[in-house]
Formats: C-alpha cells, structure tokens, sequence
C-alpha cells in the first residue's frame, strides 16, 4: 500500500491547481482503500510477479474517488468521513469536473499496462457502476422500492468495483478461468456485503465514528434494505410513518422512523444477510491456494460484518 500511496500521488498531479487541491483533498481524506487492498492481496495469492498491480490499485482507488465526488454532489451531501465533502467546500462544478479528471486519469493509467483484458474488466464496471447509479435515482423518495431492485443497486453500484479488483489480481497473476471467477465470486460478495453493514451503520451506527450523520440515507430519501425490510413487517400506522419518511426525506421524524427499523428486527436481518455474503465470500477462497494473503482475505470475509464504521 505504500507503494500504492507513491502513485497515487505522483499521478495525482495536474498543471491545474485546483484539480490538485480538491483530488488531493478527497484521495486523501481517510478512506479505508478496500477495494486496491483486494487486488493487491488476490495478485499476491496467485503469485503476480510484476509491477502493474500497483498501478492498478490507483486506477481502482481513482474510480472509487471519482465515484465519490459524483455521489456527494447528486446526494447534497455535507460530510464523508468526518470532513466536508469536496462539494461543500469548492462547489459541485469543480467536484463534478475533478470526478471527471479522475476518471480520465484512471484510463489512462490502464491503457499504460498494455493488457486488452484489464481494459475489459475496468470499461465494464465503470459502465455498470453508472447505470447502478442512475437506478438508485429512480429509486429515490420511492417506498415501492422491491427488495430485489434495491440488490440490483448495490451489485451495480458498490459490488462491481470490488468484483472488478478482485479478478484484476487473478488476471495480473494469468490465473485460470475458473480460479478468476472464484475471485470475481469473492469481490461481489464481500463488496454487497460492505454495502449492508453500512445500511445497517446508518440506522444503529455512531456519527463520530461513522465520520457522516446518522440517518443520511433517510434525509436523501434512500429505501435501502432495512427500511424495506422495516415496512414489511410493521404494523399498518408505522408502515405509513416510514412510507412517508422515504416519500418525504423526513428528518423531523428521523428518530420515531429510527425506532421503527430498530424494534422491526429489520437491522439484525440485513445483518445476517450481510452475513451470509460473507459466507459466500469465505467459500470462494477454497479453490485458492492457501497462503498468508488468503489467509487474510479469509480475515477480512470474517470481519467485515462485526465493522462499526
């Protein structure tokens, strides 16, 4: 990851000024770089004996950062990670703009390591991830949300990069197909899994720790996974209280709604469907050599849903 760090501030640099402040200001704000850790972890499993891997992780860790800046501008957020966002601090434009420099700078890093197959895997979850953002959208302040069309989102959205990161390690590594695919099979499992745990985190979480505020995904008017789950198995009065938050994004009521959620049991179900993602995430790793990089990933699989930020 030190290596990691090394590029990404080398490749961080524009003649443009602000391009440097507001990327270095997000790059470097804290965040928990899963998603490069995974593809340097994979590649190391299978023996990847070159230099692109860390290359690779920057392009990943870009994306993410180009995501992010986009999100914080169509959501109105405030705070990440306990800071302003970028777009409270310089503004949407130069947030949308420098998002798009990252991207920009993400592809040509990987044109860089000349493999048609990595431009492959990075072109598709690029184009996934904008089509899972575009489905939350319509997804916004509508409490007919299904179960099933909120999962699309997260496969979509958050589970594709870590999907694309795990299987770029198998592809640096020339692992078989199959054994590619058990890596792919681990980043969409562990990847949905993060994304539940931080549904959960934001309805029982603390907002010091979280670094954002408690119950922003009801202020933006988010149906994610335990108020769905919430709505189903509440009483007809309560059902309608919650119908209302999400059609309203209604913070006056944020702690009855977090009452509601909290009794229904809906947070220990999206928990131990977070849990079994993880599962599915363990299994995958039987088909890998088992070393002290499997090892760990096993570590994280077995963690990830006990994390409280």
């Amino acid at each position: 990851m030190h290596e990691v760090d090394r590029v990404i501030a080398h490749r961080l640099q524009s003649e443009v000024a602000l391009i440097n402040q507001i990327s270095g200001y997000i790059v470097h704000a804290g965040g928990k770089r899963f998603r490069p850790k995974l593809l340097l972890l994979f590649a190391n499993a299978l023996g990847d004996p070159g230099h692109h891997r860390h290359t690779l992780a920057a392009v990943v860790e870009f994306i993410h950062t180009a995501t992010l800046l986009h999100d914080d501008v169509v959501d109105e957020s405030a705070l990440r990670r306990g800071k302003q966002t970028a777009n409270a601090l310089f503004g949407n434009a130069a947030s949308v703009l420098v998002g798009d420099f990252l991207y920009s700078r993400a592809f040509q890093m990987m044109v860089s390591v000349n493999r048609m197959r990595v431009l492959e895997i990075l072109a598709e979850a690029t184009n996934v991830i904008a089509e899972g953002e575009v489905l939350q959208l319509l997804n916004v302040h509508d409490p007919d949300t299904t179960v099933e069309r909120y999962l699309q989102v997260i496969r979509f959205k958050t589970a594709k990069l870590f999907e694309a990161s795990a299987r770029l390690g198998a592809i640096l590594s020339d692992a078989p197909s199959d054994i590619e695919e058990h890596c792919a099979d681990y980043g969409r499992a562990m990847g949905t899994a993060f994304q539940l745990i931080d549904d959960v985190l934001d309805y029982e979480g603390d907002a010091e720790v979280l670094g954002k505020n408690v119950g922003d995904d009801l202020r933006e008017g988010k149906p994610t996974l335990p108020i769905l789950l919430a709505m189903e198995r509440s009483q007809p009065a309560e059902r309608e209280i919650l119908r209302n938050a999400v059609l309203n994004g209604e913070v006056e009521r944020l702690s009855e709604v977090i009452r509601i959620v909290r009794s229904s049991g809906a947070l220990e179900a999206t928990r131990e469907a977070a849990s079994a993602e993880a599962n599915r995430a363990a299994d995958a790793l039987k088909a890998l050599p088992l070393n002290k990089w499997t090892k760990t990933l096993l570590e994280f699989s077995a963690r990830s849903v006990d994390r409280k930020y």
